[in-house]
């Protein structure tokens, strides 16, 4: 028997079939249709299908699916209550799939959850009980394992260490709180920074790189001046590095988890990153130890496994 598991992205939906020990076998990937949940559902029948077909199987071989979400889920696990890339506002998402498979159990769980469970299968947390995920992106998502179990929160709300207040007098979150982990540690923060510097320095290292578009510039570029040795970057990214440590040593304080993995696209600036990260955390933490903190493994395909292992994880 295999498992079913589907990754559902604001720009792609990924699908994949995965072993019953969480390795991927097979995968596919389809821009996200922007009509409505509808063609959604029907884009992931026909993704499923397609897998199956070329791996030689059938429905029949599939023990259980899962579908990893980005937004807010019901404590039930059954309702998309808020997606905001995706659309999707109180959204039966598991009904629909239900329908399509009436035979096999379905699952559903926020994506950084799901990419926190995949780390349990021979990732960053593979051994582990007790781990933080962090994925750096536009946002900050979040992933608890507890007890080696994907953790969704006391009441089923789900893990929102993205917004955590860092600076109550910062500048105002999506969420409409302010100074939230998410404004002061997600790759917009960095591509904030680098485009007011842009603009204040246009011969700068910062607008040199782009040639000037200032939309061209993303957290990459950011980085990439950062460890040339430009120091206005150097300065943002070190910034950067503070806050983020800040929220770490806060959540290790009160976790003092076994490991804690970053994923997203800031998570690949290498040792600029890890290096000073892991120096500031230590000397902020009540602990006095240093924590192992580390890049996750499984990248792009973490919401994948993790969807596809989630129904073996909850009944652990």
């Amino acid at each position: 028997m295999i498992h079913l598991g589907f990754d559902i992205g604001g720009t792609n939906i990924k699908a994949g079939l995965v072993s019953c020990e969480g390795r991927l076998l097979m995968k596919n990937s389809r821009p996200f249709p922007k009509q409505d949940d509808s063609a959604c559902v029907a884009l992931m029948e026909t993704m499923a299908a397609q897998l199956l077909k070329e791996a030689d199987l059938s429905l029949s071989d599939v023990a259980d699916i899962g579908v990893a979400v980005p937004g807010s889920i019901d404590p039930a696990g059954e309702v998309v209550l808020h997606a905001y890339n995706l659309g999707f506002h109180n959204v039966h998402l598991k009904a629909a799939v239900s329908r399509l498979y009436p035979d096999i159990p379905v699952t559903m769980a926020n994506d950084a959850n799901a990419a926190a469970l995949a780390e349990l299968y021979g990732g960053a947390f593979s051994g582990k009980k007790t781990a933080l995920l962090l994925t750096l992106g536009t946002g900050v998502g979040a992933g608890l394992i507890l007890g080696g179990k994907m953790f969704n929160g006391g009441r089923g709300n789900g893990v929102e260490i993205g917004h955590m207040t860092l600076d109550y007098r910062g500048a105002q979150c999506s969420c409409g709180s302010r100074g939230c982990l998410e404004t002061l540690c997600s790759a917009a923060w960095l591509v904030q920074q680098g485009r007011r510097e842009a603009q204040a320095n246009p011969r700068g290292a910062i607008a040199g790189c782009v040639g000037g578009r200032m939309e061209s510039i993303s957290a990459k570029t950011v980085v990439d001046c950062a460890r040339r040795g430009d120091a206005k970057a150097a300065a943002i990214f070190d910034q950067y590095v503070e806050y983020l440590s800040q929220g770490i040593a806060s959540i290790a304080n009160i976790l003092d988890p076994e490991v804690i993995a970053l994923g997203g696209g800031v998570s690949l600036a290498g040792d600029i990153l890890y290096s000073p990260l892991r120096q500031k955390v230590k000397e902020k933490v009540f602990f006095k130890c240093e924590y192992q903190i580390v890049p996750a493994v499984w990248g792009n395909d973490a919401g994948i496994i993790g969807a596809a292992m989630l129904l073996g994880n909850s009944k652990k």
